[in-house]
């Protein structure tokens, strides 16, 4: 059984930096890729970045372009997000995705 792991969430201010990881474990096979998502409170969960597990090529959504950075150890099975220059608007809860599988998310917030 897949499980997901997020660690590193945490207060920061506004302008501050924090990196997300994402432990994979129950792995039988690799996966095409791996996604980060954050729901805020009283919004719909939204889709942040991803990155292909062979090619390591990311993909991100315009608000985080520039600022957050996605990569993969795929030898630890685990995915970070580097995010910097925060913003208050960055506060939400961060899931990992793989699969059909999620993580318990761990909480941002950024203080103004």
């Amino acid at each position: 059984q897949v499980q997901l792991v997020e660690s590193g969430g945490g207060l920061v201010q506004a302008g501050g930096s924090l990196r997300l990881s994402c432990a994979a474990s129950g792995l039988s096979f690799s996966p095409y890729a791996m996604r980060w998502f954050r729901q805020a409170p009283g919004k719909e969960r939204e889709f942040v970045a991803s990155i292909n597990w062979s090619d390591r090529s990311p993909y991100y959504v315009d608000s985080v372009k520039g600022r957050f950075t996605i990569s993969v150890d795929n030898a630890k099975n685990t995915v970070y997000l580097q995010m910097n220059s925060l913003k208050p608007e960055d506060t939400a809860i961060y899931y990992c995705h793989m699969g059909s599988t999620w993580g318990q998310g761990t909480q941002v917030t950024v203080s103004s």
